[in-house]
Order: C-alpha cells, then structure tokens, then sequence
C-alpha cells in the first residue's frame, strides 16, 4: 500500500502554494492555478475560465497522488509521516526529479537526519536569488520532518 500526504502535510502545502481560482504565472514562470497545480498547454483552455476552490482541492489530491506515486520508491519506507510530508512538500515544489538527485535524499539514505535540514535549506532560490517565501517552506518543511 503506498503512502499518503496527511491532513497537516496537506495543509502545509496549501498554506504556501496558496489558492488562485485564475491562471497565473508563478515566481519560476510556471502557469499555473489552483494550489499550485502547473497547467500544462493542452489544459489552458480547460482553466482559462477558472476554478472553485473545491475544483482546486481535488486538483492537488490528484497532483499529490502523483508526487506520492514518483517519490515513494526512492525514499526508505519507515519514514515516519512527519518526514514523508514534508518530502511530498519539498517534491511538490521542487519536482520529484530534483528530490531523485539531491543531495538531502543521499542523507536520508545514509540516515543522517542531522545533514537532512540543511540540505532543506539549500532549496530557496528561484532563478538564482533567495526567496523569502521558499526559505519559510523550507524552515517549516524541516520543522515537520523532524517533528
């Protein structure tokens, strides 16, 4: 059985991504609408009129279980659900391809919990500059791992 995002990790997420009813582009340049789900083109015109909040919700639980499904097999499986939500935020943000690579999975691998939270905190840059918004994830996507 594959594990899931709980209410908490959920709202953690919520509480950054924020909710957008209308398409926007994000500070990476991403279009995008709802919780944070990255429109792809063909769905432009699926959203161009925008979402309800319940049509976002049910969004993310699908974006989620995807991030869940692609994550799931490249981390230990006794995380304990602390630490899987905050790998699903961070994964979410980041795309599991960049959580695959990175240096804070080989210390988790390696169970060096202690490396993990600075290596968290190595992920708040867009294009090159520090983001505010990214290092308060980062800070509370740790807080929740080590909690």
């Amino acid at each position: 059985m594959m594990r899931t995002i709980s209410p908490e990790g959920i709202a953690l997420i919520k509480a950054f991504e924020g909710f957008s009813p209308t398409l926007y582009r994000c500070p990476a340049g991403y279009l995008t609408i709802g919780y944070g789900h990255r429109v792809k083109n063909e769905e432009i015109p699926r959203f161009s009129g925008g979402i309800s909040e319940h049509q976002g919700e049910t969004l993310l639980g699908q974006d989620l279980a995807v991030i869940e499904g692609q994550i799931s097999p490249l981390l230990p499986q006794n995380l304990s659900q602390g630490q899987w939500d905050a790998l699903v935020s961070f994964a979410f943000n980041l795309g599991a391809g960049r959580l695959k690579h990175s240096t804070l999975r080989r210390n988790i691998l390696m169970g060096n919990h202690d490396g993990v939270a600075k290596e968290f905190l190595r992920w708040v840059y867009v294009n090159g500059q520090p983001s505010g918004g990214l290092r308060r994830r980062r800070l509370a996507e740790v807080q929740r791992y080590q909690g």
